[in-house]
């Protein structure tokens, strides 16, 4: 059985495409279906406004050493800070585009001294002639053709294209520290196992010893045992020096030097939650980098706006008013008084096609946004399938593991009661040694990866999921993937 994800969004991509391009004057293209199938379908479909990412979506692993490490990572991780660094800056060139929208008011004063020939008295002497000047000057561009508010609307598009650059950081933060941190308890368990299985390979070697030294086993045996039992330790060793590794990569996601950080040894991995067969695909309104994608269509269109605006001509209205005197007491009198007043139309005759190619380029930028856009979308669809077939396959193979893990079990129980009773020769316990452990090890495995995949499920979905109803599946069968 298939289990696919209700796309009654390849829809909700350009849905949000769509809402993206209706702040300009220009139309975007609309969108195409990716195959015939979603042709049919009318695919491509207009979607609601994004969610935010859910709170505490780790919390359904049911760790609280997870949970405070999550904690810890908002507060330490250097990417984290950096993006939201980044925000800070776009907010200011927001900030910014509003206030080209007021007029501008300037104050100055200058005071000068200056000598020429045609100040100079018939006797030829000399008399430098003073200048004091106080001036305030204000201009305002009247945005007629909306090239001022494009430029904000553009602006307050990428502000939040950045804001949602820094949720996606911090979702694949958290995801990333989730995967560590269950990987780290894979190798606690498997650590575990190792233990077991070094104190059962001792005593299987001691009793070959004793054996050996009775004159009943060869002393192959004891190689073997010898041999088994060192492998076993060798592995041990190495396994722990990853955990170190795993607990290292964790300190440096919480933004703490790795020998600061000690995660107490816990062999036990938590419980893989259940994964809905369908999911809405309304979900996927809520990824950050789709939300982000979308915003930087809108930003590249309004950029369309912008360029065309300055086909037309620019209207300025400007006022000047101050004194000039020669000296300072009589500076701020009427006879000084100084003003102009009037509006200023400017428009560009020739500039070599300027204009024209800079409106040339924001559309192939627009057309390079939207094809960006339809890609991420696409590839979170993929994503969610891929995670959602894993999650439902990993869990027949843990379910085949495990079964194979207690035929594996039985098998070595009845080899070491036959090797006591000298029926079998030591080969054979090993060879049952070998396969408990790989089963074992490879169980612990498979869980590591049914937890993997589920953890992937939730950063593709951007949070928990919310299964599909009975009615809605129903109703889903027809678009469903």
């Amino acid at each position: 059985m298939t289990y696919r994800i209700h796309w009654s969004l390849m829809s909700v991509a350009a849905a949000m495409l769509m809402t993206a391009c209706a702040v300009t004057r220009v139309d975007p293209p609309a969108p195409v279906a990716a195959t015939a199938q979603y042709k049919a379908a009318g695919a491509w479909k207009h979607a609601s406004a994004a969610a935010p990412v859910p709170d505490d979506w780790w919390t359904l692993f049911s760790d609280p050493v997870l949970n405070e490490l999550q904690r810890q990572l908002v507060i330490g991780n250097e990417n984290l800070r950096s993006s939201l660094a980044a925000v800070a800056s776009a907010r200011a060139l927001y900030d910014a585009s509003g206030s080209a929208l007021w007029p501008t008011l300037s104050v100055g004063a200058a005071a000068t001294r200056s000598d020429s020939p045609s100040a100079n008295s018939g006797d030829g002497s000399s008399r430098p002639v003073n200048s004091l000047n106080v001036t305030a000057t204000a201009s305002w561009e009247i945005d007629l053709w909306g090239r001022l508010s494009q430029a904000r609307t553009g602006a307050q598009a990428s502000l939040q294209a950045s804001a949602d650059d820094l949720a996606a950081v911090r979702l694949s933060a958290q995801a990333l520290l989730v995967q560590t941190y269950l990987s780290l308890r894979t190798a606690d368990a498997q650590l575990a196992v190792l233990a077991r299985n070094v104190a059962a390979y001792q005593q299987s070697l001691t009793l070959t010893q004793v054996r050996y030294e009775g004159g009943v086993a060869a002393r192959t045996d004891v190689l073997q045992a010898q041999t088994q039992l060192k492998s076993a330790q060798a592995q041990s060793a190495d396994l722990t020096a990853q955990r170190a590794q795993l607990e290292h990569a964790i300190a440096v996601l919480l933004g703490v030097p790795p020998s600061s950080l000690t995660l107490a040894s816990q062999a036990s991995l938590p419980p893989v939650p259940e994964v809905p067969q369908m999911l809405p695909a309304t979900l996927l309104q809520r990824r950050p980098d789709i939300a982000a994608a979308q915003q930087r269509v809108a930003a590249a269109y309004a950029q369309i706006g912008v360029a065309d605006a300055a086909f037309f001509p620019d209207l300025t209205l400007s006022a000047n008013a101050g004194f000039r005197n020669s000296s300072l007491a009589n500076l701020f009198s009427a006879p000084n008084l100084l003003w102009s007043l009037g509006p200023s139309l400017t428009q560009a005759i020739f500039d070599g096609g300027q204009r024209r190619l800079a409106s040339v380029q924001a559309t192939a930028a627009a057309d390079q946004a939207t094809s960006a856009y339809r890609q991420v979308v696409l590839t979170a669809l993929q994503e969610v399938e891929d995670n959602l077939v894993l999650a439902r396959q990993l869990q027949q193979q843990a379910q085949w593991q495990g079964e194979a893990l207690e035929a594996a079990q039985s098998n070595l129980d009845i080899t070491l009661e036959q090797y006591r009773a000298g029926t079998v020769s030591y080969l054979n316990v090993v060879v049952a040694q070998t396969a408990a452990l790989s089963s074992e090890n490879t169980l612990l495995s498979v869980r590591n990866r049914q937890l993997a995949a589920v953890n992937q499920l939730l950063k593709n979905i951007a949070g928990r999921w919310q299964p599909v109803s009975a009615v809605e599946a129903g109703a889903a069968r027809g678009d469903a993937l």
